[in-house]
């Protein structure tokens, strides 16, 4: 699989990298502005790596919005934290509706007022895209940074994202021509996960900061960073590993927990279960080294099995949603792909076992983990596709992501 070609970028953007380069035709002494909002941990990273590249073309620029920890260390100002949005689940949202309103109302005001050169969503579309479309009524440019999964749900919604973006930046390169199909301009700029992960990892160097046996058989079980998906995936997840346990004694089972609730939920759970304790290993995160230290991985449907196929480890996907929500899904034709992780999509194949809803049982994932373990050949096969996919994702995303932005600076700058 060769990597999709990136839009040809604007003449302009080797002028805008010169240090304290003007943008072409402005007249306005200030120093550029950016502002941003990113509702959650992921976003702070990707807000972070797009804030530093943008001050290495515009070092005099001035960044402002919502953000956390990274955002703030490369150099924006945060005027509300990125916790503030970080509310998941229809209850909660319900609970903390009136107060994400007010904040919205008042957030939207205030880029107003600070009248920044553009504004960049980061991924929260629940958030960004109405704030978006506010600010782009008004004048100012507008970039969503993360499509929403329109390839997997309604395509007529990239009109929706056209409406308040004028530029989305695309982490997938299948992204790209469904918004060019309505008419909106999107940018594949590859995904900063596939930059960070390197294309061969260290499986000892891992299984040695776990205090793993480097030649132990390692299953890794993620059931999932949230409760939910914990209570409902957790138990078919640790029966399926006591059943390859029974056929391959002495495997070690590495559970990450994404943060001490889940932790709690996790332990409750083993406690019930028959897995061995003594070979049982609950981590507190570092869910990415125990991929990596792993033979085999079955998990949760999600980003997870994006991290899995960049540290190119064979997996097993499982999902379950409420039984209402599945049946309406599948009533209402809401669901428009066949396949559900992102290396199978990527590949437009079936590379990793998927098991979802009804099919999420502790006989079926033991049996696809098993079959991991009897083939040994076929994992070499399938890190060779890993590889050329890793390699397609690996474009630098928060340099490209900058250059996008800087183009559309530049272009509103020329017209006005």
């Amino acid at each position: 699989m060769s990597p999709a070609p990136l839009p040809p970028t604007a003449a302009v953007i080797p002028l805008l990298r010169v240090q304290n380069a003007p943008l072409p035709g402005r007249v306005d002494p200030r120093p550029l502005r950016v502002a941003l909002v990113a509702g959650e941990a992921s976003g702070d990273l990707l807000g972070a790596g797009l804030v530093s590249e943008l001050k290495a073309r515009f070092p005099n620029a001035e960044f402002a919005g919502i953000g956390g920890d990274s955002m703030r260390g490369a150099g924006c100002q945060t005027w509300f934290d990125a916790s503030e949005l970080a509310v998941m689940g229809l209850t909660e949202v319900l609970r903390h509706l009136p107060r994400l309103l007010k904040l919205r109302a008042q957030f939207r005001q205030r880029v107003l007022e600070w009248q920044p050169d553009v504004f960049i969503g980061i991924d929260a579309p629940d958030f960004n895209l109405p704030v978006e479309r506010w600010l782009k009524q008004r004048g100012i440019r507008t970039v969503h940074y993360v499509s929403p999964s329109v390839w997997a749900w309604r395509e007529k919604r990239a009109e929706k994202i056209g409406a308040s973006a004028d530029l989305v930046l695309c982490l997938f390169p299948m992204e790209p021509p469904i918004y060019a199909r309505h008419g909106i301009d999107a940018r594949f700029v590859g995904h900063p996960m596939a930059d960070d992960i390197p294309l061969h990892v260290d499986r000892e160097q891992a299984r040695a900061t776990l205090g793993l046996p480097s030649n132990a058989k390692v299953l890794a079980v993620l059931p999932g960073s949230r409760l939910g998906e914990i209570s409902r995936l957790g138990e078919p997840f640790f029966e399926a590993a006591w059943q390859v346990c029974e056929r391959i004694p002495g495997l070690h089972v590495v559970v990450p927990a994404a943060n001490p609730a889940c932790r709690a939920l996790i332990d409750e759970q083993l406690s019930r279960s028959a897995l061995p304790v003594v070979h049982s290993h609950v981590l507190d995160g570092q869910a990415r080294t125990a991929m990596i230290a792993a033979d085999v991985v079955v998990l949760a449907s999600g980003t997870a099995t994006l991290e899995a196929m960049l540290v190119k480890r064979p997996m097993v996907v499982g999902y379950r949603v409420n039984e209402l929500t599945y049946r309406l899904v599948k009533a209402l034709g809401l669901l428009k792909v066949d396949r559900y992780a992102l290396p199978n999509i990527l590949a437009n194949k079936d590379l990793a076992p998927e098991l979802m809803q009804h099919d999420c049982v502790p006989e079926k994932l033991a049996a696809a983990i098993q079959q991991w373990f009897d083939h040994p050949q076929k994992i070499i096969d399938l890190q060779a596709t890993y590889e050329q996919l890793h390699g397609a994702l690996r474009r630098d995303a928060s340099a490209r992501a900058a250059d996008a932005v800087a183009e559309l600076v530049a272009r509103g700058a020329v017209a006005s």
